[in-house]
Parts: structure tokens; C-alpha cells; sequence
């Protein structure tokens, strides 16, 4: 098949994806590549792996069979503009990574690293030894943590939290879905239990995808019923919290910080069109907090076996939209550890 490699980070793992797909394949890696190359190279390819496509060339890529997600989110595919018989299908293995960034932020806001940081390259010596006026850090255990979404994402970082004696409680879109055997929260609620989630957590977690209903899910009245203490983490997607809403919380002491891993905007512009650089208790990461090489490595593996599936006609996995005329194209089920939808 003629497949279409067009994601910079997951070309670094080409041996592993050729390897798995025993060389059978015609891979062009256009990462590179101009708009006009990409979309003319596009209208005879089969399989396309990426995380964003342009409406216009799914619209000119008639040959293709399927768009291979390289994450969980495919808020970036016009799934409207490809033809009714292509497979849309993701991959995740980000949990662990996530969750390991979301525990360093979380006690990075509440040790102060950040202001330490800073004052002691300019040459003063910032702690409650020499500061008696200076505020003490915090501790983890017994500490209550929301978490906005209970997936891959969520469920890991319940765990992380959990093994340090963090307490847990969640939202997400189907409460009654089970929780894994390992996590003891004190309760998981459907979205519409998001109020009392925000009063009840010392530290908020965003995990949900970008849909029209997470859009602006946190803005002026949720940031306030967080409370002047309460911490922001969010590792999801920048447009789910509301930009303007965040930076008046964080200015005006509504909330005590926020650690932000996802952004407004992309490179190279800014990744806010506000001064949140600016401010002393904004902990600021350029959307890397899943970019590990257990994260590729294992995302590589899995997108070969899919293409693999797909050239011998077995059920694809994670498949988030199957073809209209299915022929030789169907879902797997999903495994117990994928029972979670992925975007919860």
C-alpha cells in the first residue's frame, strides 16, 4: 500500500514502523513537503498517518482506505470532507507520560520552584529561613484532586496521585463505567457533577478532548468556585479552559496557579495573544507533556499493526469512525484496558 507519513516526531520512529510492516509498504514521509506537494501526492495514497489534514486534500484523496491518528484527539481531521469509505482510527499510549507531568507541575506550583528558580539565578536566596514573611510549601498527602475526564489520561493520573496519597475524585461522561480495580477515588460522578468537583478539589486536572461540548467548559463561574487556593492543571487542549477567564483568575488571585501544557495557538506564533508569561504562578510547557519515547515507540507499534490488520482485511483497533460500506473493514472490540472511551 501507499502510505503517507506526515508527522515530524513520528518519522523518528520509521525503522520501527517499516520494521513492523515487514517492508511492504510504499511509505513517503511528507512532514516536509510543501502544501502543493503533499496535496498532489495525496490523491494516490492509501493510508495517511498524521494528526491534522486539510479539507481539501481529504477531499482529493479518493484512493484513500484509512487516516491513522497519531494521538487519541482528531479534532484535526474534517471527517466530514473525507469520502464515506475511509477508517478513522487512533492511538493513545500517553497516559503514563501525561500523568508523570501533571505530578511534577502539581508539586512544582506547590513548592514555589518556579519563584525559587528565578530569584535564585538573580542572586537572592528565596526560602522561610531568610524570608520569615515568606509562605511555607505544601505537602501531597490528603490533598483532593479533580480530575476533569477519566480515560487513558485521567485514570493514570488518578494513579500517580493516588500512590503519592493524593485524594481522588473524577468527572467524566458516563459515570457508570467501571473504575479500575487498582483506584480508590472518593467518588466518580457524571459531567453534570463538574460544580462540585471544582469546590471540592484542591487541584484541578483537565483531561477531556476539544469537542462543542467541552469548548469553554471552564470559565469565569468555574475558576471561582475553585477558590483562592486551588491549582489549575491542564494537559488537554487550551480552548477547553477559556483563555481570557484563566488569565483574570490567575491575575486577580481567583485561583492560586495554574500549570499549562496546551495553548490557544500554535508555533510560530504565541501560544496566547495574553501575557501569561508574566505572571509568577504560571508554570508554562509547550505541549509536550506526552512526548516521551515509550509514548512513539509504542504509538509506531501500534500504527504498523493497524496498517497490517488493514492489508489482510482483519478488524482494526481504535477505530473512531468506520467506514459507511464497511467491506473488509471492521472495529475490534476494544480490550479491558481500552473499555474506557477515549474521549472521556
Amino acid at each position: 500500500m501507499r502510505i503517507m507519513l506526515d508527522h515530524r516526531i513520528l518519522s523518528r520512529f520509521h525503522d520501527r514502523l517499516t520494521t513492523s510492516t515487514r517492508g511492504q509498504h510504499d511509505w513517503l514521509e511528507s512532514y516536509d513537503w510543501d502544501a502543493a506537494r503533499r496535496s498532489e501526492a495525496i490523491a494516490d495514497v492509501e493510508v495517511y498517518v498524521g494528526s491534522t489534514l486539510r479539507p481539501e486534500d481529504a477531499r482529493r484523496a479518493q484512493r484513500l482506505r484509512l487516516v491513522h491518528v497519531v494521538g487519541a484527539g482528531y479534532d484535526g481531521i474534517p471527517l466530514d470532507a473525507l469520502h464515506p469509505g475511509v477508517t478513522v482510527a487512533t492511538t493513545h499510549h500517553h497516559g503514563r507520560s501525561i500523568a508523570e507531568h501533571v505530578l511534577m507541575s502539581i508539586l512544582m506550583l506547590s513548592r514555589d520552584v518556579l519563584g525559587a528558580d528565578r530569584a535564585l539565578r538573580a542572586g537572592r536566596w528565596r526560602n522561610v529561613a531568610v524570608d520569615p514573611g515568606l509562605a511555607f510549601g505544601t505537602t501531597l498527602p490528603g490533598r483532593r484532586v479533580g480530575i476533569i475526564g477519566f480515560g487513558e489520561t485521567g485514570t493514570e493520573v488518578a494513579r500517580l496521585c493516588q500512590a503519592v496519597g493524593l485524594r481522588i475524585r473524577a468527572v467524566r461522561r458516563d459515570p457508570r463505567a467501571p473504575v479500575p480495580a487498582d483506584l480508590r477515588p472518593d467518588w466518580v460522578g457524571g459531567n453534570d457533577r463538574l460544580a462540585e468537583l471544582l469546590a471540592d478539589s484542591d487541584i484541578v486536572v483537565v483531561t477531556v478532548p476539544l469537542t462543542a461540548a467541552t469548548r469553554g467548559l471552564i470559565g469565569p463561574a468555574e475558576l471561582a468556585a475553585m477558590g483562592p487556593e486551588a491549582l489549575l492543571v491542564n494537559v488537554a487542549r487550551g480552548p477547553v479552559v477559556q483563555e481570557e477567564a484563566l488569565y483574570e483568575a490567575l491575575s486577580s488571585g481567583t485561583i492560586a496557579g495554574a500549570a499549562l501544557d496546551v495553548w490557544w495557538s500554535g508555533p510560530p506564533e504565541a501560544p496566547s495573544r495574553l501575557p501569561f508569561h508574566d505572571l509568577p504562578n504560571v508554570l508554562m510547557t509547550p505541549h509536550h507533556s506526552g512526548h516521551t519515547a515509550d509514548t512513539f515507540a509504542a504509538r509506531a507499534t501500534e500504527i504498523a499493526d493497524n496498517i497490517d490488520r488493514l492489508k489482510r482485511g482483519d478488524a482494526l483497533s481504535n477505530v473512531v469512525r468506520a467506514p459507511a460500506s464497511t467491506g473488509s473493514v471492521a472495529a475490534a472490540p476494544p480490550s479491558p484496558a481500552r473499555a474506557v472511551p477515549h474521549d472521556e
